[in-house]
């Protein structure tokens, strides 16, 4: 994998990195996060999360609640961004990040 770009935000301490092997969406990439100032984490928040790209994230929420899943952060804006968001928890406290890009992807 290679770095495919980085994006800081200030005003909520965090950056991400984005690494694949070849742009999206024609190929999967992985964003890693890192909150700033946080210098360990337990079991449930070792790695921050995995984040998925879909197109309805409100859809694939109602159909994780209705299959028992735990919707964790229902879908909605991010906050300084330009993306719809969702999180999902499994069973030992990691979250998914579900995505919906608005607009021209």
């Amino acid at each position: 994998m290679k770095l495919l770009r980085t994006s800081e935000n200030p005003a909520y301490k965090y950056t991400l990195a984005f690494l694949g092997y070849g742009t999206n969406p024609d190929h999967a990439e992985l964003e890693l996060t890192y909150n700033w100032g946080v210098e360990s984490y337990e079991l449930g928040t070792a790695y921050g999360h995995i984040a998925l790209g879909m197109s309805d994230i409100y859809a694939a929420c109602e159909q994780i609640k209705a299959a028992g899943g735990n919707v964790t952060r229902p879908p909605g804006p991010v906050q300084g961004g330009t993306t719809h968001i969702a999180f999902v928890t499994d069973p030992d406290g990691y979250k998914v990040e579900l995505i919906q890009r608005l607009g021209p992807v």
